[in-house]
């Protein structure tokens, strides 16, 4: 793609968050484009995020267990930005008119106690650099109609990201298995998924390592007092006003959300 052509895939997405009106896919008008085309498009947005004010506050990984890649179409993970305005606090009302075509999805989240610098970053370096876990809950969002989304779309729509909910159960890493913790997820008290923690990559850390080595020769650091989602353990589930979702995991603890009822 041009450069002008980047501006414009992210100017259009841009235009979606405050318009809440979603675009037709970006791979239909640019067919050739690129997964670094998809990732440059994704970054000018986080510079005008950034110009605005907002920072930065962790980042995600999507598309790591196999199910949710049969869900999306795609064979590889791939990253997006937290911004700060994306997380919720836990029962408090979240502002249903702020997004599209919400879902929501349990995760594992890290909070980390170091940074992180990639290239070469090993199993080990990842685990010293957790300070605690917590049981969270991820709202994916598309800017893209009727969640119609190749990897390149997504990836330019900032991972699909919209918020995130995370609990008040801290623990050390070294107090629970990731790869065996089992997750149940409610969505108005009827169970909608179950899943282990090695749904992601086999397990959470491999999916800490890969964003690490991932983001590190694009020059940007994981940096401490981060949170860092990495990946759904269940299918997503559509939410929408009204809704109450639970999300509880084996050792860690729950976590809800809850959507208002759009009416503001």
């Amino acid at each position: 793609m041009e450069q002008s052509e980047r501006e414009q895939a992210a100017a259009d997405l841009m235009a979606a968050y405050s318009s809440r009106q979603p675009i037709d896919p970006l791979i239909n008008r640019w067919p050739d484009m690129e997964i670094e085309d998809s990732y440059a498009i994704q970054l000018l947005q986080m510079e005008e995020f950034h110009a605005r004010g907002r920072y930065t506050q962790g980042h995600k990984v999507g598309l790591t267990s196999a199910v949710v890649q049969k869900q999306i179409g795609v064979s590889q993970p791939d990253f997006g930005h937290l911004l700060d305005d994306f997380f919720h606090l836990e029962h408090l009302p979240i502002p249903s008119t702020r997004y599209i075509q919400p879902k929501i999805e349990p995760e594992i989240a890290f909070v980390l106690g170091k940074s992180l610098t990639g290239p070469g970053v090993t199993v080990a370096e990842a685990v010293a650099a957790i300070d605690y876990v917590l049981p969270a809950l991820e709202i994916v969002d598309s800017r893209i109609v009727d969640w119609k989304i190749s990897i390149y779309d997504t990836i330019a729509d900032n991972a699909s990201s919209g918020g995130l909910v995370l609990g008040s159960t801290p623990r050390k890493l070294t107090d629970l298995d990731l790869r065996m913790m089992g997750c149940v997820m409610h969505h108005n008290g009827k169970q909608v998924g179950t899943g282990l923690g090695g749904a992601v990559l086999g397990s959470p850390i491999t999916s800490l390592v890969w964003l690490a080595n991932t983001l590190g020769p694009r020059g940007v650091t994981l940096e401490a007092g981060h949170v860092v989602l990495p990946g759904s353990i269940t299918p997503m589930v559509a939410c929408g006003p009204g809704d109450t979702v639970t999300a509880t995991f084996a050792g860690l603890g729950s976590v809800t959300a809850r959507f208002d009822q759009g009416d503001n």
